[in-house]
């Protein structure tokens, strides 16, 4: 089958791989419909990671179930589905708790497995025509059998469950403002869970003039850190108060005010001087153990000088850690099927698998208005 294969720093390709087959009674094989590019794809892609060539991209993936593994009691073939990125077992103690990004079956020796992530255990990507879905039971998400809200059920695989898992984190609440800094994909997606959770204002900061737009386009007031610093433009609305929660949808490779480089803790400490006193900081932004690009000897040890001092001073509660997607995946598929959700408008470009590198390097370089990108194999 066609897979996307990282070749080396900044080049991907389009090769020929092994078609996956049934390798457990729990595993389905998916024929891939709809995969997407998610920003986190960009840290592999970037050399910012310890990944080989050869890994096949993809942790975002709907399809439709093409063989049954004979162990699998609520699936067929024929099915509409979609996976969270995160593969988990649905019986080890976090699981058991919700904590499914958390699982300690998939990975041994860590806890939490991807498709297609490096370190996040052997599961190939799904930008490809086909995927093998361990323990399928529990990690198929059933999709209406109809295709016309495709582009916007893919999302439920990482970008919307980790929008509103921000939200989560923060405990957004009705009446409350609320700043993201980001508007990428799961930037745009926090804005929007905040929003459908009552939010009375939220703040999205971001520097790039399309995100900036789409933010605007969902009820969200653009903020522009290029036009001078976020903490005081917020304030400046907020009656110099802040707000009551923050979420960082950036994460370490938040970029200085004049985009002249990296600087990882900027939007942590921005966020404990923008939320008010006792608020609340969501944190689904990636951060990382060990970063070969930091741009500094700390950075690459994954140590970041945050203002600790400030954040115990005013008396703020911080969430972290990547998205448990099951926890919110099917509450987030009946308000789309029911129209009371639609996360596609951030989806820029849908393309073919055989444009995938050129997408890479301008979703990468953010030009042409990438601002999300779906692949249909």
């Amino acid at each position: 089958m066609k897979a996307v294969v990282y070749r080396e720093p900044f080049a991907v390709a389009v090769d020929e791989v092994d078609r996956p087959k049934i390798e457990h009674p729990n595993d389905v094989i998916v024929r891939v419909t709809s995969t997407a590019i998610c920003g986190s794809d960009l840290h592999m892609y970037e050399g910012r990671t310890a990944a080989e060539p050869g890994i096949v991209f993809g942790h975002e993936n709907l399809g439709i179930i093409d063989e049954v593994g004979a162990g699998v009691v609520g699936l067929n073939r024929g099915d509409r589905v979609v996976m969270p990125f995160n593969v988990a077992c649905g019986f080890c103690m976090n699981c058991m708790a919700g904590d499914t990004a958390f699982c300690l079956t998939v990975n041994p020796g860590f806890a939490g497995g991807a498709y297609g992530y490096v370190a996040m255990g052997p599961y190939t990507g799904g930008q490809a025509e086909y995927l093998r879905v361990p323990f399928a039971d529990f990690n198929c998400l059933v999709l209406p059998p109809d295709s016309s809200k495709e582009t916007d059920y893919v999302l439920l695989a990482d970008i919307f469950p980790t929008g509103y898992h921000g939200c989560e984190l923060a405990q957004v609440s009705p009446g409350e403002t609320c700043v993201v800094y980001g508007a990428g994909p799961v930037g745009l997606m926090a804005a929007y869970s905040a929003l459908l959770r009552g939010a009375s204002r939220v703040f999205c900061v971001d520097r790039i003039p399309e995100r900036l737009a789409k933010a605007e386009q969902i009820g969200a007031v653009p903020i522009d850190f290029s036009a001078g610093d976020p903490v005081e433009q917020i304030k400046d609305r907020t009656e110099g108060i802040g707000t009551d929660k923050g979420i960082d949808a950036v994460g370490y490779q938040a970029q200085t005010g004049d985009a002249s480089g990296e600087e990882p803790a900027v939007v942590l400490n921005s966020l404990i001087h923008t939320v008010r006193a006792t608020g609340r900081l969501g944190v689904p932004g990636l951060y990382v153990p060990a970063d070969p690009g930091g741009p500094d000897a700390n950075a690459k040890q994954g140590m970041l000088l945050v203002a600790i001092g400030k954040m115990f001073e005013k008396g703020q509660v911080i969430g972290t850690g990547q998205c448990n997607v099951k926890r919110y995946n099917r509450q987030l598929r009946d308000m789309i099927t029911a129209g009371r959700a639609a996360p596609s408008f951030v989806v820029s470009h849908e393309l073919s698998l055989s444009e995938a590198p050129d997408a890479y390097t301008k979703f990468d370089q953010r030009i042409e208005g990438y601002t999300k990108v779906v692949l249909h194999p």
